[in-house]
């Protein structure tokens, strides 16, 4: 059975589509006749100009589901849902609605969730949780990525509040999605703040099988030199590993690190517009 995946927003865009770019991230992923969007972009604009280009109907959509709270990955969320009808289900980590904050030179800003708890659970189904959790069949939330012994994708200016006052941010609700494909599986992810190479070790110990496509955020865009090569050599090393497709936070020079050391044959641009197919589990 085929499914697909297509890129819906993102920092760059297809020319000559009259699609539009924005920093955000969004992806429609189809499996057994099923659709579910994935992250809804920082706007409703751009997320409903590209859907309209793309052919992608709001009351075509079945499940949303959250990878994390930033704005940037929940900005379409009310206009999307202005344009449903029904209560469609929602799947993030129950920390989602937590408070984010980030740090700028004129002060500190809110980059969370707009929408409360209390105006989601009029709108969708809410379906939270720390393990993961089926969408659809054979497409999964990653669950919680606890163990991160390699190097998570942190941002210096990204906080939470405490009672003893402002702590990094501890990125508890970053989430991937997982789809089965064969004897390995697609990991979709979002922005990757637990780290790559942490969400692959979960991803795989969690569902028992090799992970064979990337698509979506790294967050190698702030990677130093040295992180940098130790994802690429990591990446290299996995046989299983066809096909990979870095966009939105993975960065330009990680892009071209991948590319130049796993080939054009497996390393892919992203931009939205971009789509691609899978061979799923029946």
């Amino acid at each position: 059975m085929t499914g697909s995946v297509t890129c819906v927003v993102d920092n760059a865009a297809l020319r000559g589509e009259h699609l539009r770019s924005e920093h955000g991230l969004s992806f429609l992923i189809e499996v057994a006749g099923k659709r579910l969007m994935f992250d809804t972009g920082q706007s409703g604009e751009v997320l409903l100009n590209n859907m309209a280009v793309l052919n992608i109907a709001p009351r075509s959509i079945d499940a949303l589901a959250i990878s994390h709270a930033h704005y940037d990955h929940t900005g379409g969320l009310e206009a999307l849902l202005g344009q449903m009808v029904g209560r469609v289900p929602l799947y993030a980590h129950s920390a989602v609605f937590d408070a984010r904050f980030s740090r700028h030179e004129d002060g500190i800003r809110s980059i969370g969730m707009s929408l409360t708890r209390e105006a989601l659970a009029v709108q969708t189904m809410l379906h939270l949780s720390v393990e993961p959790q089926e969408i659809i069949p054979g497409v999964w939330t990653s669950g919680e990525i606890v163990t991160r012994a390699e190097p998570e994708g942190r941002s210096e200016h990204h906080l939470v509040r405490a009672p003893e006052g402002w702590q990094p941010d501890p990125y508890r609700d970053d989430m991937s999605i997982v789809i089965e494909v064969g004897k390995g599986l697609a990991l979709i992810c979002g922005c990757c703040h637990a780290g790559l190479l942490n969400t692959l070790a979960h991803i795989e110990a969690a569902f028992g099988r090799p992970v064979t496509l990337i698509a979506g955020g790294t967050h190698l865009t702030a990677a130093g030199g040295e992180q940098l090569r130790h994802v690429v050599e990591a990446l290299a090393g996995r046989a299983a590993l066809r096909r990979i497709y870095p966009n939105h936070c993975s960065g330009q020079a990680a892009y071209q690190a991948l590319r130049l050391r796993l080939g054009a044959d497996r390393v892919h641009p992203c931009p939205a517009g971009t789509h691609f197919t899978l061979e799923v589990n029946s």
